[in-house]
């Protein structure tokens, strides 16, 4: 495992039954929101992958939230994430992408059709990269428009030995 922090969103905690917006420019731990704006989900508002919170990449806005961790140049990486919907608005397909320091490495979409706060329907996605640096920054990026968009959860980073990843 590298050194990755709070994958699963669960500090600062948020009220419980409710979500904090958190926009460009500030924080969730160790989480920066990059752009737009997202809403920290707190314990009890909806089912949660892993822990008590998640975040919904959309608050009024699409948003997008980034975290930097050590790596070692020429190794290779997995990310893996949970990802369902907010279910409570349309469209019923969410879309985003995962960013690896800033670029696309990866598109991803969830229907929230059926879903729901109690049942959100996480599936388990992962990417795999070869680190260029002694740092890397892996993101998560809303790419639908409006208030309701796709949620994040259970975020790893894990080495990959030659038996594990790219099979």
């Amino acid at each position: 495992m590298s050194r990755f922090d709070d994958g699963s969103f669960e500090y600062p905690a948020a009220p419980a039954n409710a979500f904090t917006t958190v926009t460009a420019g500030q924080s969730i731990g160790p989480w920066k929101v990059t752009s737009g704006a997202v809403d920290l989900i707190g314990a009890g508002f909806w089912q949660a992958a892993e822990g008590e919170q998640s975040v919904d990449l959309n608050a009024a806005q699409p948003g997008a939230v980034a975290q930097t961790f050590a790596t070692t140049a020429g190794q290779k990486y997995t990310v893996t994430y949970s990802l369902a919907a907010n279910p409570e608005g349309g469209p019923a397909v969410k879309t985003g992408r995962v960013l690896l320091d800033g670029q696309n490495i990866q598109d991803f979409s969830f229907d929230s059709t059926g879903k729901s706060r109690p049942a959100m329907g996480y599936v388990t996605r992962q990417v795999t990269f070869v680190a260029r640096a002694a740092s890397t920054t892996i993101g998560f990026a809303s790419t639908v428009a409006g208030a309701y968009g796709p949620v994040i959860d259970d975020v790893g980073v894990h080495t990959c030995c030659p038996c594990s990843c790219g099979k």
